[in-house]
């Protein structure tokens, strides 16, 4: 005897070993267990479709069935203990209702009338256990209608024209299970109505027009376990208790409709209701004592209402509580103790809601908590216990990444290199060129100066991609509102528009020389400095303004982990959305209008100065060359521009913009002008090209001589005739006797013009 009991504390010993060795598992913050062996992972890993533990075990649990999905699978595996389900099918079951009409259909004791075009409710025999009226045009249920169907159990009414029920039309169905009265024209139930039905377990009224309630209407209601009153109208719910004729309700669903806010007394009679829906409101005031109650309530969801405060204590009494969703309601501020009394919360959705004051300290107390939810990844960082966490990315950076996408993270070294190299080879190449135009080739060194800083900008966010490599969400939320990021992200805004005007700039000096030859509007030198100052400034303003004033800007810079200020989302500040507006749907789109016009005219007018001067050789092939050097130059701005307009416009119109286009857009697309800026406006310039191919045959001349030992070569000198055709026009080209008028002079100058930009 004793040998057994000995054997059986053994046994209970061993089993408590065996379950602490693998559930007991202590792992490192931000790290779960991989089931019943000693080893952890970080949280990233969990549900990812992979077997990183090797037992499956991380990829156990990947649905969050907390909540109504697990009460209700209770709910249904006990009812259908109870009853069998049935199917239509008259091929396998001979009717047992007597006659029905024809357009129906019978089996054994289910009759299905769905669809059959029916204005008044069928008479059969009273056995019959299920009836199915759904999708017919039945205005109005009679009073005893239904009274002589003492065995009816189910009663589907939804999809009809019902739109008034008189008070005695259920009268009789005592053993009613299931009434459905969905998407009718409902818009009072009066008090009674329900009287008779006391065995009634399933209520649904879903798409009416019902206003208001009254806790009288649900009065016999003594077995009702669910209750939905979604997508109907009700502003308010009644100041008596709602619950005191239906004491056993467990499920209560009022989500779409338009109540504004929850009183006290609502939910006192309540005390067994497990899952409460009130998603989708504009709910925006909770009294403390609201949900004092619901003590063996198991979901609340108050998610999409207008919530902007929470009480500090009003979940104190949810000791059940498993699921909690506050989700995209504008919350200012969460208490740090907030959820300390919800000590069974195992899921907790937090979508949609910028924590301005978040810390470890708010989830640290909800050590059964599996499953929580974030407006941003990086808030992961602050509930580090928890297995899964979302999001894992905003599109831009991930838990473990900067750069959430290893393309990314390859191309912003190509793209910086490229945007780099390309400038400093125009800037070091301009003291070497000997041009007489001055003033264009500084806004041209002016435009490389700016268009290299994209590329040190590039160059900044892979340095810390790497620098935050495998840990990045450790970090995201310090550097989004660090100073470097700030400083990062004017970088790339002095940048882009800097370049933005420099290339209206120069299009206009294009412009007016080949539009308007003989006007004096040539560019002075103290006029060019004075522009290209001003531009600089007007940068420097637009980029570091955004610094100056927290309280109304906020956190500009730090809205993605790339710190480029696209604001392609709500943002918390509408400052903020108004500048990036005004920047990006204001001055570039402007600019890029002008930058179209101008070439489109400089064409037009080039053009038609081709068909008056007919002593020009191949004007056709001339004006093609000219027209691809336009088009291109044009679309490349277009290609860069565009993308990020319809970004901001539909922005604008509330469409939800991918995290991963901001980032293709501030990688790929917005250093297009700056990557392709020397080789449109430097490196395939004819004059250039020239240039190149002439060093090559001087080169190769030097050392034909120099093997030959005889004299040296010197290269000849170079005039690179850029921007201001006419005045680089030879002298004795411009000798008034040899023109008898100024038509002749015009022709000769568009003339050139062509040569020169073809």
């Amino acid at each position: 005897m004793i040998s057994g009991r000995v054997f059986f504390y053994i046994l209970i010993f061993g089993k408590y070993l065996a379950h602490g060795s693998g559930q007991d598992v202590s792992c490192s913050l931000g790290y779960f267990p991989c089931g019943n062996i000693t080893k952890c992972l970080p949280q990233f890993l969990h549900c990812n479709g992979v077997d990183d533990c090797g037992n499956l075990a991380d990829e156990d649990n990947c649905g969050d069935n907390n909540g109504w999905p697990l009460q209700f699978e209770e709910y249904m595996s006990s009812y259908y203990k109870k009853r069998s389900q049935f199917s239509f099918n008259s091929n396998t079951s001979e009717c047992l209702i007597g006659s029905v009409p024809v357009q129906c259909t019978c089996q054994s004791l289910l009759l299905d009338c769905e669809g059959t075009n029916l204005r008044a409710i069928p008479s059969v025999s009273s056995n019959v256990t299920l009836m199915s009226l759904n999708r017919n045009l039945i205005r109005k249920l009679p009073p005893h209608g239904f009274k002589k169907y003492h065995d009816l159990q189910e009663l589907y009414l939804q999809d009809n024209k019902i739109r008034s029920i008189t008070i005695y039309a259920f009268r009789g169905l005592h053993n009613l299970l299931k009434l459905y009265l969905s998407h009718n024209r409902l818009t009072f139930l009066k008090p009674g109505i329900f009287e008779d039905l006391h065995r009634l377990e399933w209520l649904i009224i879903e798409d009416n027009h019902l206003s208001r309630i009254s806790p009288l209407t649900f009065y016999g209601l003594n077995s009702l376990f669910f209750l939905v009153l979604m997508n109907n109208v009700l502003t308010r719910l009644p100041d008596k208790p709602l619950c005191q004729h239906m004491p056993r309700l467990h499920w209560l669903d009022f989500e779409g409709n338009h109540i504004h806010n929850l009183r006290n007394l609502t939910f006192i009679s309540c005390s067994n209701l497990t899952v409460l829906v009130m998603r989708k409101n504009k709910i925006h005031h909770i009294n403390e004592n609201t949900f004092a109650p619901l003590k063996r309530l198991y979901e609340l969801d108050l998610g999409f209402n207008k919530i902007e405060s929470i009480p500090p204590i009003v979940f104190k009494d949810l000791k059940e509580l498993s699921q909690l969703n506050l989700s995209y309601n504008p919350i200012q501020n969460i208490q740090v103790d907030q959820f300390d009394h919800l000590v069974k919360l195992r899921s907790l959705s937090l979508e949609g809601i910028e924590i301005s004051n978040i810390q470890q300290r708010m989830f640290r107390p909800l050590k059964n908590l599996s499953y929580i939810y974030f407006k941003k990844f990086q808030y992961c960082g602050y509930a580090p216990h928890v297995r899964s966490c979302k999001p894992n990315t905003d599109g831009i950076s991930s838990l473990e990444n900067l750069l959430a996408n290893i393309i990314q993270r390859i191309f912003v070294w190509v793209v910086s290199a490229v945007t780099c190299f390309g400038n400093i080879f125009v800037i070091c190449m301009r003291p070497y060129i000997r041009s007489e135009n001055k003033l264009h080739a500084m806004s041209i060194v002016s435009l490389c100066c700016a268009d290299c800083l994209m590329g040190v900008y590039l160059f900044v966010i892979g340095a810390f991609d790497i620098k935050f490599r495998g840990e990045y969400n450790k970090h995201a939320q310090l550097w989004m509102e660090s100073i470097h990021c700030q400083l990062v992200g004017s970088l790339a805004i002095l940048s882009t528009e800097v370049s933005v005007l420099l290339l209206t700039f120069l299009t206009l000096e294009k412009y007016i020389c080949i539009v308007y030859p003989f006007r004096c509007l040539r560019p002075r030198k103290c006029r060019t400095i004075t522009v290209l100052v001003l531009i600089w400034i007007t940068g420097f303003f637009m980029a570091f303004m955004p610094m100056s004033n927290k309280e109304f800007f906020k956190n500009y810079y730090g809205t993605n982990g790339v710190c480029f200020p696209l604001h392609s989302e709500d943002t918390e500040s509408f400052g903020a959305q108004i500048y990036s507006v005004a920047i990006f749907l204001g001055i570039n789109l402007a600019a890029f209008i002008i930058i179209v016009f101008s070439y489109g005219s400089m064409f037009h007018s080039i053009h038609q100065s081709a068909i008056s001067a007919m002593e020009m050789r191949n004007p056709v092939k001339k004006e093609m060359i000219l027209a691809k050097r336009f088009f291109f130059i044009v679309f490349t701005d277009a290609l860069c521009w565009i993308p990020i307009f319809i970004v901001k416009v539909l922005s604008l119109l509330q469409v939800e913009i991918p995290g991963t286009i901001t980032s293709w857009i501030v990688i790929f697309i917005l250093p297009i002008n700056s990557a392709l800026n020397p080789i449109l406006y430097t490196l395939t310039t004819r004059p250039f090209k020239e240039m190149i191919q002439q060093i090559w045959i001087n080169y190769r001349q030097r050392k034909s001589i120099d093997s030959k030992g005889s004299q040296k070569a010197y290269p000849p000198s170079f005039i690179w005739v850029e921007m201001w055709p006419l005045q680089e026009m030879p002298p004795d080209l411009m000798k008034p006797t040899l023109f008898t008028n100024s038509c002749e002079l015009s022709l000769i100058s568009q003339s050139t013009r062509l040569n020169f930009y073809s």
